[in-house]
């Protein structure tokens, strides 16, 4: 028996990402592991709801930008309150795409990882 546990996303500023998916997502840590020398930090972020975590990592010394290609991947949540959620992320000024005939849009993170938005019945 295999089940998913987690997935990752490197974080520049870990408490900048930690404030996005709080507000953003509800998503709130629920275990932390800190490098015995501080050079990284990991933090697992949960919904509260289902198993799946988010893992943040972020590296001590690293100041630059992470590259994320042509950003062809992503993260996807689905909600049953979809317009709510919508209108939330357009105050935020997060949302970096979206596809009306789909019904689904997109919102990026303090790093650049997009994360999809679904409606429950899709």
């Amino acid at each position: 028996m295999i089940k998913f546990n987690h997935f990752n996303f490197n974080v520049l500023d870990l408490d900048k990402s930690l404030d996005f998916y709080k507000k953003a997502l509800g998503l709130e840590p629920v275990r932390v592991r800190d490098a015995e020398d501080g050079s990284f930090r990991l933090v697992y972020l949960g919904d509260g709801m289902t198993e799946f975590q988010l893992e943040l990592t972020w590296l001590r010394d690293r100041t630059e930008p992470y590259n994320l290609g042509e950003c062809e991947f992503h993260l996807a949540f689905h909600t049953d309150e979809y317009e709510q959620l919508h209108q939330k992320h357009q105050e935020m000024g997060c949302i970096c795409f979206e596809n009306p005939a789909m019904g689904i849009y997109f919102i990026s993170d303090p790093d650049g990882y997009w994360i999809e938005i679904v409606p429950e019945n899709r």
